[in-house]
């Protein structure tokens, strides 16, 4: 059986009154091919949707050629599963990766998550970002399977490492007839009490016609979140003017910030499909999708510039004979005689506040008509055509800057403790100047920090649309023979795909008295903001005002009708790919078990044309690369018996660049303070896998799997991050050598391996051998975790002239976690289902250093999640549920590192997580509704 035929048995489940009856349908594969199920029925009751599903989809996952993981279609929605990856997150070996709380990427058995490929009915879609693959913007509403590929055939494209997340939409063609289902929720958010909303609405019916069946489907779903996050942020520097003992290890907070965010984001989906099938031989598609993500940000930031003045500490590598003073002639930043790292005060410093409202808006519009067609006994015909528009909308609607004023009395003192690693303390204060010599020191203590003085600096609005536009054809020719004594199938297919990245920006950026008059824009934040306090639960150690989301689109909207807006020309590029791939494969049959295997060729070509920026010189640059690379794979599946299986498989693939980091240009980033930077020159990061794996699926029901994986990597694709440390884009004003710097490059060798284990198992098959009472055959568990071991060489840094700066030295592969844990128990009984989930990835690797300037390498610490879904049917077709979300809230934590790169340097550490660069805390989030379907 190849990797086109996923499974030989699959049900979609179809909501009958008090049962779900699986109806005999067609089977979807990875590669979006429809083939006959064959065997019998299988009958879900409306008490027990959730072991059901599950049994379905370990059907599909038995019988495959290739190692794949699936969630049937009732299982898609039996936690609070609003997007698919928090609908796939739970399977066995994958882990979410989140932003502000709501699940976005997959990452594969703890692997870079831009390993990971998602694919609509088999056609790989490219996200509105680009390569990364984001899941949280495509609803689960959409979504008949979610089938999870781990080992690679040559049908899928070469970028495929880990594995691909393939959406299988749902066709007319699963259901007899009229079918109709809705859901329609609400809910409330911990932080700030904010709201949520959610429906979803699918009908579809199956025509019975003089030349065939006509299915027509028809579907749309909305989700609205309102939230409120607590945040605070910490930039770490080595200060050149610290010359104290230990120094080479010490770090200081260059600037602490609180980003406190009001949010609204809002998921919708509208989809179409009409299904043709004149004969059982034939069958032609055509597919409309168009899913919504956007994302209202209003941002307060209060940023303390604690490096305001670094200047005035004179450099002195003596020991400290003195006391601390609480009177220095400096503002005792980096001063290690009288502050450390983690707690002191520093005296008369700058206040940056921005006040930010962000209207993001991503989309996904994918068309497709395919077509399956079937020639006499053996051969076969299937092909698609595809056309996908992704848009990603990074518009700002305005940006307010306040600053303080360069008179240090009319700045504040600022007393900050660090030292608890979730916790940024900071207590304000008046400054006070003394004469004889000039020093500083606190005076009364101040709870408003909008009582400093803070004048408006500069207002800002960006129009920033980065369109994608993909067209794909793929078509493939199989023929069934006997193939070395089993019954085989040889396929051959070729697939060309065309992909356009455009990024332009626009901006009107007012920075003077006259043009805030003109648009009537009050230079006092006070006339500009709100009395209402602060909704969130972090303790800040001040209070704030809220800045109007009103008062800035009227600002911004005069400053429309009154300025022009001017390109952001350094930051615009256009990136084009084309890539040619042609395929052959074989599978066959036996008593014994079956394989798969062959190989895919492909040839890359990528364009790119940017203006760029050499110090005096603004011109247009436009660069070519082209590569052919192979990519050959085999997979042997042995039946061991009816319940047991061995699967061995071998896999090779290709991640590529992202687009944007393809771009022969630098993108400045002054709401952030970040210079991105492209590499026309990258290199794919190459990988070979291989991998072994048993599976038991025991009789009545269970399932055991235990495998193991090993992936070598070539020319490793990471992000090295250092400050800019130049003023070559100093224009409009605005110093940027301080920004942080970021670009891709290859780095040497690596590897991942790691153990994989899962289980499934329920009561109801066993409580009567087990003497047990009837209602407790309703409890079950599925459990899963991944322990994997990643590695690679960050090859050394050299100066101009060859000199090694920094050793090469062994760091983790970007984006890994050493284990993954998801553990889940239920109860489904008299039509109740309970669920309760558990879900974990340990620590993993952000970004690696090219020097000690910003504290080292990033890591994402642990992450966990826990949640509750309850639901009970009421009466034939209707049902009520209740869902909760993140009951932990637990903070996402992004912290410093410095210890690899300083015992690479030669000076001895320990692992240190000290050194936060990011936390977030989100609530918990509670919803309740109805479903129903007929």
């Amino acid at each position: 059986m190849s990797s086109e035929n996923i499974s030989k048995t699959m049900r979609q489940f179809l909501f009958c009154g008090a049962a779900f009856v699986a109806a005999p349908v067609m089977a979807q594969t990875p590669g979006g091919e429809e083939l006959p199920a064959e065997g019998d029925a299988i009958v879900v009751t409306g008490s027990r949707p959730i072991a059901e599903s599950e049994a379905a989809a370990l059907v599909i996952q038995k019988n495959s050629d290739s190692l794949v993981t699936v969630a049937a279609s009732d299982s898609v929605g039996r936690l609070p599963d609003q997007n698919i990856a928090q609908a796939a997150g739970r399977l066995p070996g994958l882990a979410v990766e989140r932003d502000q709380g709501q699940a976005r990427y997959l990452s594969l058995r703890g692997a870079p998550n831009y390993w990971t490929t998602l694919s609509f009915d088999g056609i790989n879609i490219v996200s509105p970002e680009g390569r990364d693959a984001r899941f949280d913007s495509i609803p689960s509403a959409l979504a008949s399977q979610i089938v999870v590929s781990k080992a690679v055939t040559p049908d899928m494209p070469g970028e495929t490492i880990s594995g691909n997340v393939n959406i299988v939409t749902r066709s007319p063609l699963d259901y007899d007839g009229f079918r109709l289902s809705s859901k329609l929720g609400g809910g409330k958010v911990d932080y700030g009490s904010r709201e949520e909303y959610e429906g979803s609405l699918t009908l579809s019916n199956v025509f019975d016609t003089n030349v065939g069946e006509i299915g027509v489907l028809l579907s749309g779903s909305y989700y609205e979140r309102n939230m409120i996050t607590d945040n605070f942020e910490i930039d770490w520097e080595q200060v050149s003017q610290d010359r104290r003992p230990g120094f080479e290890s010490r770090f200081w907070a260059r600037e602490t910030e609180n980003k406190l965010y009001r949010l609204t984001r809002k998921n919708w989906s509208v989809s179409g499909r009409v299904d043709f099938r004149p004969d059982a031989d034939n069958t032609i598609s055509l597919r409309s999708l168009y899913t919504i993500f956007t994302d209202d940000e209003a941002r307060d930031n209060y940023i303390f510039d604690m490096d305001d003045r670094q200047g005035d500490l004179v450099a002195n590598s003596a020991t400290c004979a003195a006391a601390p003073t609480a009177t220095p002639t400096t503002t005792a930043y980096a001063d290690a005689c009288n502050n450390n790292a983690f707690v002191g005060t520093v005296y008369g410093i700058d206040i940056n506040q921005r006040s930010t409202l962000r209207a993001f808006r991503q989309s996904v519009f994918s068309n497709s008509v395919e077509g399956a067609h079937r020639f006499g006994d053996d051969w076969g015909l299937k092909w698609v055509a595809n056309y996908t528009k992704s848009v990603d909308d990074r518009s700002v609607v305005g940006e307010a800057r306040w600053d303080s004023p360069s008179t240090r009395t009319l700045r504040p003192t600022i007393a900050y403790d660090f030292a608890d690693a979730n916790l940024a303390r900071v207590q304000l204060f008046t400054t006070n100047q003394l004469a004889s010599p000039t020093r500083f020191q606190a005076g009364t203590a101040v709870t408003a920090i909008d009582g400093f003085t803070k004048p408006l600096s500069s207002l800002r609005r960006l129009i920033a649309v980065d369109p994608t536009k993909a067209y794909t054809f793929k078509a493939e020719l199989a023929r069934d023979i006997d193939l070395f004594g089993g019954e085989g199938r040889i396929r051959a297919g070729f697939q060309y795909d065309q992909r356009t990245k455009i990024n332009r920006e626009r901006e009107i950026n007012l920075t003077n008295a006259a043009q805030f008059t003109a648009i009537g824009m009050p230079t006092s934040y006070d006339a500009f903001s709100l009395s209402r306090p602060f909704r969130g639960e972090i303790p800040l150690g001040y209070s704030f005002r809220y800045f109007s989301q009103d008062a800035m689109r009227d600002a911004t909207d005069r400053a429309a009708e009154l300025f022009p807006s001017t390109p952001v020309s350094g930051n615009h590029y256009n990136v084009r790919e084309r890539i040619l791939a042609g395929y052959v494969m074989a599978n066959s049959k036996f008593d014994w078990g079956s394989f798969i295997g062959g190989v895919r060729v492909e040839k890359v070509t990528n364009q790119g044309q940017s203006l760029a920026t050499i110090p005096g010189v603004t011109g247009t640059v436009e660069t070519e690369s082209s590569s052919t690379l192979a990519f050959p794979s085999l997979h042997v599946n042995f039946d061991v018996t009816d319940e047991q299986k061995f699967r061995v498989g071998f896999t090779s693939g290709a991640a590529r660049a992202d687009y944007d980091q393809m771009r022969p240009n630098v993108v400045v980033d002054d709401a952030n303070q970040r210079i991105s930077g492209g590499n026309p020159a990258i290199k794919p990061e190459r990988a070979y896998g291989v991998d072994a794996y048993y599976e038991y699926y025991a009789q009545p029901q269970g399932y055991f799997m235990l495998g193991a994986f090993y992936k070598r990597v070539e020319d490793v694709l990471y992000t090295s991050r250092r400050s800019f440390g130049s003023d070559a884009l100093n224009f409009g004003g605005i110093d940027r050598s301080g920004y942080a710097f970021s670009g891709i490059v290859n780095g040497g060798k690596g590897r991942i391996y790691g153990v994989e284990a899962a289980v499934q198992a329920q009561l109801e098959p066993y409580t009567e051998q087990l003497g047990l009472p009837d209602w407790m055959g309703g409890f079950g568990i599925t459990a899963n975790a991944t322990w994997n071991d990643a590695k690679v060489t960050k090859p050394a840094l050299l100066d101009n002239l060859g000199v090694q700066l920094v050793p090469s030295r062994r760091v983790p592969l970007p984006g890994t976690s050493e284990a993954i844990f998801n553990i889940g128990t239920y109860y489904e009984k008299y039509g109740l289902s309970l669920r309760l989930q558990y879900q974990k990835r340990t620590t993993w690797a952000d970004g690696f250093a090219d020097n000690l300037a910003d504290a080292g390498d990033t890591y994402w610490a642990a992450d966990d999640e826990l949640d509750f879904s309850a639901r009970y049917e009421l009466f034939k077709g209707f049902e009520v549920y209740f869902d909760a979300s993140n009951l932990l809230n637990n903070p996402g934590r992004r912290y410093s590192d410095p210890s690899n790169l300083l015992n690479a340097l030669g000076i001895p550490a320990q692992r240190n997580g000290q050194y936060t660069i990011e936390w977030e805390r989100f609530g918990s989030r509670y919803t309740g509704g109805i479903r129903f379907t007929f």
